[in-house]
């Protein structure tokens, strides 16, 4: 059974409603930066993000139930139990028992897996409209990956029992959740090229890059990353250590292609970061 902390069951309604805090970029011993751009700012915290080659795509898991009516998507969410996961608290482990799945309905939730020798990699933070906790949709087996709140969330769990009710009374839902495991095999394939095929300095620069694409502010001579997101999460990310990525940060700052001004982290040249994407 999965175990989860400090959570509440409320109705969606009241936590729908309230603002969603504006996440922005900074090293981990400093303040946050200003609000740059609201608009901009809200739009982009609702874009999951994982390793990719382009931003494009990162989102498509969101829709997975844009083919019910409105009548069956009240109807999946009545079906399941709504909780409220205080940030920094787990959604489900690595190694528990599989006993359903989460789709979110408000914040941010971190997917990742933790090695023997407790070094994590991140698979993505997945918001609004997208589902955890697969691949396993029916239950039995455990948990793959490891599911902690990024922020405060509203989520609805599908119990399996439930789920496996739902495909089989409600065609629709079925083909949805198909819908949704395509989107989920194309974020693990994803992952798995760049892993694969990409140098972990690559692998930094078109992180950097897709952050500039979905959260970058003009500032003038340069484009202000409007994201929080600490050495420890880049190197998660990446698939490197926090040491590696302080050291390249700094090697960046050195060639003038990023600049951290006290709180606020520019880049400066975002040519020469795609560059190193391109180079022979």
């Amino acid at each position: 059974m999965t175990t989860v902390k400090h959570v509440t069951a409320i109705a969606p309604s009241r936590f729908l409603g309230q603002p969603r805090a504006i996440a922005r970029l900074h090293h981990p011993d400093e303040e946050r930066i200003s609000t740059g751009s609201n608009e901009l700012a809200n739009a982009a915290a609702h874009s999951a993000l994982f390793m990719s080659e382009t931003i494009e795509g990162l989102n498509v898991g969101a829709r997975f139930l844009d083919r019910l009516s409105v009548e069956q998507r009240a109807q999946v969410r009545a079906a399941g139990r709504c909780l409220i996961v205080r940030q920094g608290d787990p959604v489900f482990s690595q190694g528990e028992h599989h006993d359903g799945i989460f789709i979110i309905d408000r914040g941010q939730v971190r997917v990742y897996y933790s090695a023997p020798s407790g070094r994590e990699i991140t698979l993505a933070y997945w918001t609004p409209g997208h589902f955890i906790g697969g691949p396993g949709v029916s239950g039995g087996g455990v948990y793959m990956w490891s599911g902690v709140a990024a922020e405060d969330c509203a989520i609805t769990m599908l119990p399996s029992a439930v789920l496996r009710k739902l495909l089989l009374q409600m065609p629709d839902f079925a083909l949805a959740m198909i819908d949704g495991l395509i989107a989920k095999g194309e974020c693990y394939s994803s992952m798995a090229q760049m892993l694969g095929t990409r140098s972990v300095i690559e692998r930094l620069a078109q992180y950097l890059v897709n952050l500039s694409e979905l959260y970058g502010i003009d500032g003038g001579d340069s484009v202000i990353i409007n994201r929080k997101v600490t050495h420890d999460q880049i190197a998660a990310m990446v698939g490197s250590t926090r040491q590696w990525v302080t050291m390249m940060l700094k090697r960046f700052q050195n060639e003038q292609i990023i600049a951290i001004d006290g709180n606020i982290i520019r880049i400066k040249r975002l040519d020469l970061l795609k560059k190193i994407l391109f180079r022979e």
